[in-house]
C-alpha cells in the first residue's frame, strides 16, 4: 500500500477488513469484477453469503450474466454452492465455473477462459449424469455444456477478449 493509496481512501493500517476483521479487499471493481484504483467509480459489488431459493438464485445469475456482468453471476452460484443442499454442490460449483469462464473469457484470459468453460461443462454434465436430472430449476444442463465448449473453442481461436453480455448463456430455455 503506497501513501497514493491511503491517500486514495485506502486502508491506512494495511489490508482492507471486514466487519469480522477477516482480509476481505474493499477496492473498487468493474464490471468483470477486476479491481480499481481506490477511488474510483466502480461497479456494486455482489453482497456475500446471501441464502436464496434455487429459484432466486438462477433469476438473479441470468440477470447477471444478461447485464455483462458474470463475475457478479459466479458470486450468486457461490452463495447457493455454499449454503444450499450437499447433493447440488456440483451443480452450483459447475454454474460457478460456467460464470467465471465466461469472465475470464470476457477479460482476455484464454487459457483460464477456456479451461473453466470446459471443468464447468464437466461438472454440471457429471452432476445431470449422477442425479438423471438433466433440467433441475428449468436449467437447460445439456445446452449449458454444448454453449460452454463451443465458447471454449472459439475463444481459443478468436483475436482476443469476447463481450460478457453477448456471449451469457440462457440458463432456462
Amino acid at each position: 500500500m503506497t501513501d497514493a493509496d491511503t491517500a486514495a481512501g485506502g486502508p491506512a493500517g494495511g489490508r482492507d477488513r471486514d466487519p469480522d476483521g477477516r482480509a476481505r479487499n474493499a477496492r473498487p471493481r468493474d464490471g468483470l469484477g477486476r479491481p480499481l484504483p481506490y477511488g474510483a467509480d466502480g461497479v456494486e459489488r455482489q453482497p456475500e453469503g446471501v441464502v436464496r431459493t434455487a429459484r432466486e438464485t438462477v433469476a438473479e445469475a441470468q440477470a447477471l450474466l444478461d447485464a455483462g456482468r458474470p463475475f457478479h453471476a459466479h458470486e450468486v452460484f457461490e452463495d447457493a454452492w455454499k449454503s444450499g443442499p450437499e447433493d447440488e454442490r456440483t451443480l452450483w460449483r459447475g454454474l460457478a465455473q460456467l460464470a467465471v469462464g465466461l469472465t475470464h473469457a470476457a477479460r482476455g484470459n484464454v487459457t483460464g477462459g477456456a479451461r473453466l468453460l470446459r471443468r464447468g461443462a464437466g461438472a454440471v454434465e457429471e452432476w445431470e449424469v449422477a442425479r438423471g436430472e438433466d433440467r433441475p430449476y428449468g436449467i437447460d444442463l445439456a445446452g449449458l455444456a454444448v454453449w460452454a465448449r463451443e465458447l471454449a473453442g472459439r475463444v481459443e481461436r478468436g483475436p482476443g477478449p469476447v463481450e460478457a453480455a453477448a456471449e451469457a448463456p440462457r440458463l432456462v430455455s
